[in-house]
Formats: C-alpha cells, structure tokens, sequence
C-alpha cells in the first residue's frame, strides 16, 4: 500500500494550493470592492483606460502613438523613437521624452520600459488604487502567486500519481483503481484553474470591478460609435485594444520590433 502515502502529499499539495487560491482572492475582491465609492459615475481619461486595460506599458504606448499621430515624435518602423517636439504637454509626455534622452532619438523597447517605471505613471497608479478603480500591487501579486501555486501543485500530483501506477500493487488494487485515487485531487487542483480564469482573471492584473465597469463603457463607446472626433476614438482603442489591435501596418512594426535586429535607426 505504498501508493497510499504518495497519495496524502498529493491531497495535501492540492488542498493547501487550493485553499490558498480560494482565500487570496476573497480577500483581494473584498478589498477592491470596500474600496469604491458607492455609485462611482464618472468617464475615464485616455490614460486611465490605458493603464486599467494594460498597466504601465500601455500607458506609454498611448502617449507615444498619440505623439506621434500629432507629429511630435516620429516612430520609425525599425524600432527607433526620434523626438520633433521637445516640449511635453503633460506629465505624461514629459516623462516619454526625458525616457528618450537628450540626443532625442532611443529604441521604443527602451523608453517603454524606462516610462513605465517613471513617477508619472506610478503616481497615475497610486490615483487609480485610492479611487477604488485599480488593483494594489501586493494584492495583484498575491493572487498571481497563488494560482502558480496551483499549477505547481497539479503538475506534483501528476508525477506523485504517475509514480504510484508505476510501482508494485497488491493483486487485489486494480491499476486503474490507484490512478482514480490521482485523478480526484488533480481534478480539484484543475478546476480551481479555470474558476480561477474565469472569476479572478478579469480584474486581479489591473482594474478593479470597479475599474472594469467604467472599462466595459469605455470599450462599447470605441466599438459602437464612430464620433464626430475620430482622432480621439483611434486612441481611446489603442487605449483599450492595445497597439496590436490597431490596424496600422507601419505602427504596429515599430512596437513590434525586436531588439535583436541591429542596425542604425531609420525610418
């Protein structure tokens, strides 16, 4: 009966990850949730939608595209941000343009990478957060952590399971009888993955329901209506949709672009 101790730990992995899960996302909606003021009616900013839809690397590809689309910054199909406009008009733009450098011209992979950490976009994170709209850091990361914990703890009870059917059993145990043991805490571990897809994932990388509410309104206006400001519409979808979902060949390459293409920059 030596299967049944390779049996216990694989219960005792599933339900502690499970369980973890479980008590991890409570704990995050609860939060979120005691967070939003009561009948929250208002319209997001471009750079609000941008960051609940994909945190602060979205953000700074709003600006840039919308720098770009007023020719302010040229965006070359390379890789290559050079700088026309030296002179910001929000904090936003500001903190893009310091990324750049002062020889006005950088890889966009690195002014992504450098604006996103700027106090402009955390200080547009910490506003969300306080408003009830976004998901803290910690909380966001909790979670994250919790459902890896899940998938490690499937893929134990996988190898725990695979070794007890492997093993010698008593002529009495069908084989198939041992791996049914198995499959019950792997099941488990399973299911809490896609309640897991389907409940927490929808909030916990960076709006709140609260966020997600204001969102969704957002999201319909862009798909529903074409407006009389078109401009404005193409940017609430790159704020929404990301810059992958634009329909733009040249602009969609420059933030396509790898880094381990060499060359000088151009376009």
């Amino acid at each position: 009966m030596f299967w049944v101790l390779l049996l216990l730990p694989a219960w005792a992995l599933a339900g502690t990850a499970c369980a973890r899960l479980c008590l991890t996302a409570v704990r995050t909606a609860a939060a979120v949730t005691a967070d939003a003021p009561a009948g929250l009616e208002r319209e997001l900013t471009l750079y609000e939608a941008a960051f609940l839809s994909g945190g602060p690397g979205r953000v700074v590809d709003l600006t840039l595209v919308s720098m770009a689309r007023r020719r302010r910054l040229l965006l070359a199909h390379t890789g290559w941000v050079t700088v026309v406009d030296p002179h910001g008009r929000d904090e936003m733009e500001r903190s893009v343009i310091g990324a750049i450098g002062p020889g006005g011209q950088s890889r966009i992979a690195s002014v992504r990478a450098a604006a996103a950490a700027a106090d402009a976009v955390r200080g547009l994170a910490e506003r969300l957060v306080d408003a009830g709209l976004a998901v803290p850091d910690g909380d966001r990361g909790d979670v994250a952590a919790a459902v890896r914990q899940v998938r490690l703890a499937s893929v134990a009870v996988c190898a725990l399971g695979v070794t007890a059917v492997s093993l010698p059993v008593p002529p009495d145990v069908p084989r198939r009888l041992v791996a049914l043991w198995f499959t019950l805490p792997l099941a488990l571990t399973l299911g809490c993955l896609v309640l897991a897809r389907m409940e927490i994932h929808p909030y916990t990388h960076w709006a709140s329901p609260a966020g997600q509410r204001l969102l969704g309104a957002l999201a319909r206006q862009a798909d529903g209506t074409g407006g009389t400001d078109g401009e404005r519409m193409f940017l609430t979808f790159v704020a929404v949709r990301g810059v992958r979902a634009i329909g733009e060949p040249d602009l969609r390459a420059a933030f396509a672009h790898r880094e381990r293409r060499a060359g000088r920059p151009g376009g």
